[in-house]
């Protein structure tokens, strides 16, 4: 009897025991499970809380806005609208000049080649031009310094006669298709936008698209090493757009950057654009690209919008 009370007693004691380290085993897969899926849903309200900002800063645009943001080297993104088509205007002159480059990596141009840029070359007066200002009777320059002029300064008719170079709208839509940039589209001259309203429409990007060529030149796809640093150069020295993506950022961010604008016509602006490449205060790479598309508001919001975006994104992936 004693032996057999013994034996219940032992038995008792390891069913405890082993009921105790099931239990404290599950309460710690509890507790972890709590832990990473409180992890999870504040990530998830970062992201929430970045896309709602970015939706209440474009309402004051009173028009379409369309971001796209990424970091390159991690993934990380936010986005509105960004499938959407808007018109490039200037922006347009980045792809151009990437395709003239690459017929520069080709050798079958080089870039201290000079070209002549007669009056007729020129676009119309109220578009941007200053090597038109300069020499109104005509004058030339080399394919380096048209680049600059395109790039830097968004001169109109230093972009034509690159476009020509490069070899018209299909060359340009076909070097594209071999960076798989698919959302774009490059159709006609600056001339030929400045001609009627409509036009500018047919020369588009969506984000996305914009994206996919800010990545392609950051990871040299298409491009020589030289190519790539001409081109950066020419993107980070631009004098256009300073309250656009660089308006809010800290001084001396580097920003590697191509602005685009429009007319305005009753009220309404086609396109208020800043695309380019920033670099983060831990060396990564923000490609990021905003457009606002038909806008009621004034320049100074318009570019408010782009600027207050920019400082949003750059807030969440700064750190």
């Amino acid at each position: 009897m004693k032996t057999i009370s013994l034996n219940f007693v032992l038995i008792i004691v390891l069913l405890t025991t082993a009921c105790s380290s099931a239990a404290t085993t599950q309460s710690d897969a509890q507790t972890s499970n709590s832990a990473n899926s409180g992890q999870t849903k504040t990530s998830g309200k970062h992201d929430e809380e970045l896309q709602k900002q970015i939706e209440q800063i474009a309402e004051a645009a009173q028009g379409r806005v369309g971001v796209a943001a990424v970091v390159l080297e991690t993934g990380e993104s936010i986005s509105l609208d960004q499938n959407e088509r808007f018109p490039m205007q200037s922006v347009y002159k980045l792809p151009i000049g990437m395709a003239v480059l690459k017929e520069v990596d080709a050798g079958k141009i080089k870039l201290e080649e000079r070209l002549r840029v007669e009056k007729s070359d020129f676009v119309r007066r109220g578009m941007h031009s200053p090597i038109r200002d300069k020499n109104p009777g005509g004058s030339e320059a080399s394919v380096e310094e048209l680049l600059r002029l395109s790039v830097s300064e968004s001169d109109g008719t230093a972009s034509d006669v690159l476009f020509r170079l490069a070899g018209g709208a299909e060359a340009i839509g076909k070097f594209l298709g071999e960076l798989k940039v698919d959302e774009m589209a490059v159709a006609n001259t600056e001339k030929e936008i400045g001609q009627d309203w409509e036009t500018q429409y047919r020369n588009w990007a969506s984000p996305e698209g914009a994206i996919a060529l800010l990545r392609a030149l950051h990871e040299r796809r298409g491009l020589s090493e030289s190519s790539q640093a001409l081109m950066l150069k020419f993107l980070t020295d631009a004098s256009t757009g300073p309250k656009r993506l660089k308006g809010l950022l800290p001084k001396g961010t580097i920003v590697a950057h191509k602005t685009g604008t429009s007319g305005t016509k009753n009220g309404v602006t086609a396109a208020t654009n800043d695309i380019g490449i920033v670099t983060l205060p831990n060396g990564r790479h923000l490609a990021i690209a905003v457009f606002v598309s038909d806008s009621a508001a004034d320049e100074t919001t318009r570019e408010e919008v782009i600027a207050k975006i920019a400082k949003a994104v750059w807030d969440k992936w700064s750190k």
